[in-house]
């Protein structure tokens, strides 16, 4: 059921309309009968609730096929409306842009909400974490074959800062060895990686400092130049920023039993690890929003349908 004081029709998003000031907009398409082709997106997700094949559905945001999905993204909306608004109006942009330009914007956007409220309480509000080893990046490799390996199993390979810098040297090596042809990602132990390391959060306090930092050695920013030559094999959880680097690949192998999530908008910030860029790439910007919004877990069939992985395996090479 969409909240009343969240649903809107097609016209009154229009320029006759005065300025919509809730924290999201839901538009039922049951009850829209044709296009609206002078609809004007405010600023939060317009979210279209019914069949995606509808002539409106392609102008919105995103669009949530089941009525039973509406009230899950409602609350994370509200939940966080900063965080929810921004990356709504960063993907807005992102299809224009190219990708280096694209990871700059996702940067920027990341760095205006580390400043914000909601990501400080969230910070705030983590309890003390236990202090795990640090993990590696292993390289290996077999003629004109680079493997990189995320290798910090304990950890469920959550990409900590020793790793972020082993995975940015892993794609410029990639990207300054001509005879290198392909990459191939992949992790040990049951997960592929769980996301960045939670315990890392909050300890670059500077938004603009943390932004240059993000220029200088993000992975994403080498990964995107060997994107042609990158494969990904996952295995188990694919969470956060393993998910946004390894849907940089041109191809991606999962096994049945993997699952894919974005949990950043529940931490008041959006995917920084270059997610925003790679997901509108790989999925579209309708369901990476999707995704972003709702943090919702999806197995790997529902991957496979999304396109969000290429092939299904019972185990990996």
């Amino acid at each position: 059921m969409i909240p009343a004081a969240f649903r809107v029709s097609a016209p009154e998003l229009t320029g006759d309309a005065g300025p919509w000031r809730e924290p999201a907009a839901f538009i039922d398409l049951a009850g829209e009968e044709n296009d609206v082709p002078h609809i004007r997106l405010p600023a939060c997700p317009v979210i279209g609730v019914g069949a995606r094949g509808h002539p409106l559905a392609h102008r919105l945001d995103t669009v949530i096929e089941s009525h039973r999905d509406v009230g899950a993204v409602s609350k994370a909306i509200v939940d966080q409306p900063l965080a929810a608004a921004v990356v709504t109006q960063l993907l807005r942009q992102l299809p224009a842009l190219p990708p280096e330009q694209g990871l700059t914007a996702e940067s920027m956007a990341y760095a205006v909400l580390q400043g914000s409220a909601g990501h400080r309480a969230w910070i705030a509000a983590q309890p003390r974490r236990e202090v795990l080893p640090e993990g590696e990046v292993r390289l290996s490799r077999q003629d004109g074959e680079l493997t990189v390996t995320l290798d910090r199993p304990g950890a469920g390979n959550a990409i900590d800062r020793p790793m972020r810098d082993g995975l940015h040297e892993a794609f410029a090596l990639a990207n300054a060895d001509e005879t290198i042809t392909r990459v191939v990602l992949r992790a040990e132990g049951k997960a592929f990686s769980l996301g960045a390391e939670l315990s890392e959060f909050g300890t670059t306090t500077d938004p603009a400092t943390a932004h240059r930092i993000r220029c200088l050695t993000l992975p994403a920013r080498e990964a995107v130049h060997c994107a042609g030559r990158l494969e990904a094999r996952i295995d188990g959880a694919c969470v956060g920023a393993g998910l946004e680097l390894a849907a940089y690949a041109r191809r991606i192998t999962a096994t049945p039993r993997s699952w894919f999530q974005l949990p950043e908008l529940a931490m008041g910030i959006l995917p920084g690890a270059g997610g925003c860029v790679s997901l509108t790439r790989r999925v579209g910007r309708q369901r990476a929003l999707l995704l972003i919004l709702s943090g919702r877990r999806i197995n790997a069939r529902q991957a496979l349908a999304w396109g969000l992985v290429d092939a299904l395996v019972d185990k990996l090479a």
